[in-house]
């Protein structure tokens, strides 16, 4: 008798579809590999003799019908160019899940499956919508005691995952603690560490962390847009938006210091180092790196001018799927207030998104001030002792 589970997966599953795709693997010589939720075409595939795809080479695919397979998908995004890998997104039943990645030579032919394919009518009343995909390659490690070492880091991380490109530290979010940037050198490698890290570092150095995107640009979660919709018909989920006024930035705080390192096991002292950093004030450049609209603030404490005020109103969304807000900072001790317009990509809701806008805004009211003959001397002198990088 048949297992409860198998047969409501035979029920499920299309056996026509499936069998014209193993034929049509067969017959092409086209291998697949199944990794971790995802059925992956090359990466490179054997014929490839190019380089490897510099970024924004790659398309998100979505509105997939669930029966559909690669069979059909890779012969249609290899009529625009060669693919240099196809990634269709599985679940535990044998369906696709409804959307997938194709990475081309270049940025240049992904613009042109973009422009070719999006909208396309895969099966009736089926139509995929193909956008540019954000690649994120950065991840955000946090929990990590405050005696960690980038070094030193840098060589664990190495040990314990691929692609592993380059580290960084930055303070908090706890007094006792410091954050872990780390970039990979490519989306699969950064998405397949961040399966594993937590369970990792658990296990062999008994630490709890957080581990998440760096970057809120795009995300498992996000839902695509339906093809071939004008400028005015993107805006209108953010229509929703409040114009918020935000009459006043969060309470002030103690930026983060990395002053004490907590209680960290033995292993992971050994690995990463085993003293303790020294106290220290968090510098300008953590300070800009962890947060602008924090060190707004701390500067503006620091010459008596008062608390920064910000309005900020949504304005709209363009075609590159940017939301624009217009802003007035208002600076009691300046007597010029600071108005302009920024441009964030949308986050996961609309706290994120504003929060995001504001940091924005902080940032460039920062670079203003530099050549605001009507901010006072001292302010201008702190913020042109930020290195021109930062800028």
């Amino acid at each position: 008798m048949e297992e409860p589970m198998a047969s409501e997966r035979n029920q499920i599953l299309n056996h026509k579809r499936l069998q014209g795709l193993e034929t049509w693997l067969k017959a092409t010589n086209t291998k697949l590999t199944q990794v971790n939720g995802q059925r992956k075409y090359g990466g490179p595939p054997d014929v490839w003799d190019g380089p490897t795809p510099a970024a924004h080479s790659e398309v998100f695919i979505s509105q997939i019908p669930r029966e559909v397979y690669e069979d059909v998908l890779i012969p249609l995004f290899s009529s625009v160019g060669p693919l240099w890998e196809f990634r269709l997104m599985m679940n535990f039943s044998g369906q696709n899940r409804g959307f997938a990645y194709a990475k081309y030579s270049s940025s240049e032919v992904a613009a042109h499956a973009i422009h070719l394919l999006h909208g396309h009518m895969v099966e009736p009343g089926f139509f995929l919508s193909v956008q540019c995909s954000m690649e994120k390659r950065h991840l955000c490690i946090g929990n990590l005691p405050a005696a960690t070492r980038k070094e030193n880091l840098l060589q664990v991380m190495c040990a314990l995952v691929d692609g592993v490109k380059k580290v960084s530290l930055k303070p908090g979010p706890g007094i006792d603690e410091v954050s872990a940037i780390v970039a990979f050198t490519s989306h699969y490698t950064a998405s397949m560490a961040k399966k594993i890290l937590v369970e990792v570092f658990k296990r062999q150095f008994a630490l709890t962390l957080s581990v998440k995107w760096q970057s809120s640009e795009s995300s498992s979660n996000y839902e695509p847009l339906p093809p071939h919709k004008t400028a005015k018909s993107l805006a209108s989920p953010w229509k929703m938006l409040p114009r918020l006024l935000l009459n006043a930035p969060r309470t002030s705080v103690s930026p983060p210091c990395l002053a004490q390192a907590p209680s960290t096991p033995p292993g992971f002292c050994r690995a990463v180092g085993e003293t303790a950093a020294p106290p220290c004030s968090p510098s300008l450049e953590q300070l800009v790196a962890a947060s602008p609209t924090m060190l707004l603030q701390r500067l503006c404490e620091a010459t008596r001018l008062g608390q920064p005020l910000y309005e900020m109103y949504y304005s709209h969304v363009g075609r590159d799927r940017f939301l624009y807000f217009t802003y007035t900072v208002r600076v009691p001790g300046i007597t010029v207030p600071f108005r302009g317009l920024v441009m964030v990509l949308p986050g996961h809701t609309a706290t994120s998104t504003l929060e995001k806008a504001q940091q924005a805004v902080a940032l460039q009211v920062l670079q203003r001030v530099q050549c605001n003959q009507s901010t006072p001397t001292l302010m201008r002198k702190l913020v042109n002792m930020l290195e021109p990088r930062f800028w």
